[in-house]
């Protein structure tokens, strides 16, 4: 009778096959772990962007008849400031104002271009003072001005980061397939080429489950391995964008954190299970098809 307590070493090895099938894996695997860091950063991105707008407002002011926009804009600024839930209000100068259109419009026309007149809202983060708050106090001030709180821009981001952070979960879904469907294809192949050998197994007592089990381990092991191999080489593209782009990255949108790169060790424990689930089904169905 053969023993199967050394279950791995009864199957014969197909070295060339075995590395192609890892070289694949490993690839897989690290372009799943590169997929997982892109939906944690823009998540991390799309919050740090609604947190900051979140704490601030814009005040446009319209001036009164015999005043200034300049006085208008420090009278708002003035109101503001003693609004509970305000740190800090600030009249935007002129000069501001166009350095923030000055890259979009160029410097002809602004000495001539009617800018409005605006007030920087700085609000406190525990407990911050709504548009509603803002506008009653200018109203009792008599100052005429609208105020924007940003909830429109924020929840276009949080939507956009939403929607980033979909498509690269879906994204590594699909590679996590795609790795699952090449070891049941290698599985399959490699059974196929072993038919003597898995017949011979049979005869000898052994069941499809135990049959299933050599193949689902050597392949887990070999997904392990690969898996291991994949998820180090994310780890260094993703520690050198850290190192070299700062917290931003390669760009504001996708910052990188060193929490980033710890968090991918599990990764070759997912490609194993991935492995082993995805080489006994292919096992089982290929041997109760034989009969």
């Amino acid at each position: 009778m053969i023993s199967f307590r050394r279950g791995p070493t009864i199957l014969p090895h197909d070295a060339g096959g075995e590395r192609l099938l890892a070289t694949v894996i490993a690839i897989l695997c690290c372009l799943a772990c590169l997929a997982a860091v892109g939906a944690s950063a823009a998540n991390r991105a799309a919050h740090g962007w609604a947190r900051a707008l979140g704490a601030e407002a814009t005040v446009q002011v319209r001036p009164r008849v015999g005043e200034t926009g300049a006085e208008a804009a420090a009278r708002a600024a003035e109101t503001l400031a003693g609004v509970t839930g305000v740190e800090e209000a600030e009249a935007m100068k002129r000069a501001e104002a166009e350095a923030l259109l000055r890259p979009w419009i160029g410097d002809a026309v602004l000495p001539d271009l009617p800018i409005p007149f605006l007030v920087t809202v700085r609000l406190d983060r525990d407990a911050p003072a709504s548009a509603v708050t803002l506008s009653r106090a200018l109203a009792e001030a008599g100052v005429d001005a609208s105020v924007d709180d940003h909830t429109l821009w924020r929840g276009e981001v949080e939507r956009s980061a939403n929607t980033v952070t979909t498509l690269a979960l879906i994204g590594f879904l699909i590679i996590a397939g795609a790795a699952g469907a090449v070891v049941a294809y290698a599985t399959r192949a490699g059974m196929a080429a072993q038919g003597a050998i898995i017949e011979t197994l049979s005869l000898n007592g052994a069941s499809d489950s135990r049959i299933a089990g050599l193949y689902q381990t050597r392949y887990a092991l070999l997904a392990l391995g690969a898996g291991a191999a994949g998820t180090l080489g994310a780890m260094v593209v993703v520690a050198a964008v850290r190192f070299l782009g700062g917290a931003e990255g390669v760009t504001p949108a996708l910052p990188v954190a060193w929490s980033d790169v710890w968090v991918l060790s599990p990764c070759p424990l997912l490609a194993a299970t991935v492995a082993l689930v995805a080489a006994r089904i292919a096992a089982l169905a290929r041997l109760r098809g034989r009969r």
